[in-house]
């Protein structure tokens, strides 16, 4: 099949929430986008979404902890779409509960799909990235991949593990002089779908822990740390960066202060009916948007990314103007 010259990105967990809000800011600026998650008809209708927009892509029904049927769909999105330039490990799924009520069976569900599913879509990506000496594969990561709270020793865990897996490959990588950029984008409390399904042991609807930020915050940090490949990780919102900092200073007191706060600040006063579906081992079925149930509290921008994105610009305005100062002064 005969290709374009337009760039290919390939999004995991593009059928709601970040990936979805990803994947459609990619279709938005040109890409042919790949888009790789569970459920065939959320999938199928983010397509569309793309497609009305006046992009292309492909969606391929399927679950990144099988690292087989992953390979194949890195196959598929090559067949259809061209050579990939850019691999987005964005799927993910969580459990609230305390570790000690939490089965061995979730646990390890968690870390497939939250863990290995990314590094098999590192390995899928990196398998057609370094033969041609180009390429980027972004992480998404988390403030909690530097900081963990109670109830999600599991999705913390993972993103722990994420984070060095990430800086081991990167050196790898470094030391083949290899030209394939590794990074990893690290998000706050976002307004996603997730916390409407996600598996929990309590009665109480699952929030993200305010402050919080709609999607699309997210998609344009993951997007713009694809096409400028000069960092090895970016943190995404004042809260992020502020916690990797704080768990550096304070860690101690940052534990005593999260036992206390961690879990109320993770359950709202809504209550969720005894019948709720989660998404651990099937998928929840139906369209998902990118948006979840909290966009009451949510920001849509954060004036953190904005300054981390434009600090070379900044510094260089804040040198002019400095420089004018000191020749006003000097005349």
């Amino acid at each position: 099949m005969t290709h374009n010259s337009a760039p290919v990105a390939v999004v995991t967990g593009a059928s709601a929430g970040v990936g979805k809000a990803t994947a459609l800011l990619f279709g938005k600026q040109g890409y042919r986008v790949g888009l790789l998650a569970r459920e065939p008809g959320a999938l199928k209708q983010t397509r569309l979404e793309i497609e009305r927009l006046g992009g292309r892509a492909l969606d391929v029904p399927v679950d990144v902890a099988d690292p087989d049927a992953l390979e194949t769909a890195a196959q598929a999105v090559e067949s259809e779409l061209g050579p990939i330039d850019v691999w987005v490990n964005n799927a993910m799924v969580s459990v609230f509960a305390p570790f000690t009520e939490m089965s061995e069976e979730d646990f390890r569900r968690v870390t497939e799909v939250t863990y290995l599913g990314a590094a098999n879509g590192t390995r899928s990506a990196l398998r057609r990235m370094v033969p041609r000496d180009a390429g980027c594969i972004v992480q998404v990561g988390s403030a909690l991949a530097y900081r963990g709270i109670p109830l999600q020793s599991a999705y913390c865990g993972a993103k722990h593990a994420l984070q060095g897996f990430t800086e081991s490959v990167r050196c790898e990588l470094l030391h083949d002089k290899s030209r394939v950029h590794l990074t990893s984008v690290h998000l706050p409390a976002l307004n996603t779908p997730q916390f409407s399904w996600v598996k929990t042991s309590y009665t109480k609807h699952p929030q993200p822990v305010p402050p919080i930020f709609e999607p699309e915050v997210a998609a344009d940090a993951i997007v713009w740390a694809s096409q400028h490949r000069r960092r090895r990780e970016w943190f995404v919102g004042g809260p992020t960066a502020l916690t990797v900092a704080g768990n550096k200073v304070i860690p101690g007191l940052l534990d005593r202060y999260l036992g206390r706060t961690g879990y109320k600040s993770q359950l709202s006063d809504r209550p969720i009916a005894g019948n709720r579906p989660d998404n651990l081992r099937t998928p929840v079925e139906g369209v998902h948007g990118a948006h979840g149930a909290f966009g009451d509290q949510a920001k849509p921008r954060s004036l953190q990314w904005w300054v981390s994105k434009n600090r070379t610009w900044l510094a260089l305005g804040s040198g002019a103007v400095g420089g004018a100062f000191a020749l006003w002064k000097r005349d």
